[in-house]
């Protein structure tokens, strides 16, 4: 796969996820927000709270879980921590960081606190 047909890929799968947050309840706060740390595709606000999302697709579920390596997971945490500086609550804030999963066939699968955060 080309690069850009992987690039628009990518775009079509957050954009895919981002209505599957939007459709159940939440709002999208940012996409593809830029922080020192990295990129993060998806913020949405959920009630008080923020959760930060990283979409993944690859032909199947189990591949893109794959994708996700520990050194995006950290790049991901530095970057959510400047988005929370300019949050009324700071650090303070409720996060959760879920995992998208984008199949072939445009199956969702979110895992919900992927990086094992309470």
């Amino acid at each position: 796969m080309s690069g850009a047909v992987a690039y628009h890929d990518g775009l079509a799968a957050e954009a895919q996820v981002a209505a599957h947050y939007v459709q159940s309840g939440r709002r999208i706060a940012a996409r593809r927000w830029r922080g020192s740390g990295g990129e993060i595709d998806l913020i949405a606000r959920e009630g008080a709270g923020l959760v930060f999302i990283e979409v993944k697709k690859a032909a199947s579920h189990a591949r893109a879980a794959e994708r996700l390596s520990r050194r995006q997971m950290d790049r991901i945490y530095r970057s959510a921590g400047e988005f929370l500086a300019g949050e009324p609550l700071g650090q303070g804030t409720a996060v959760r960081f879920d995992v998208a999963l984008v199949d072939a066939v445009g199956q969702i699968e979110i895992i919900e606190n992927a990086f094992g955060l309470d």
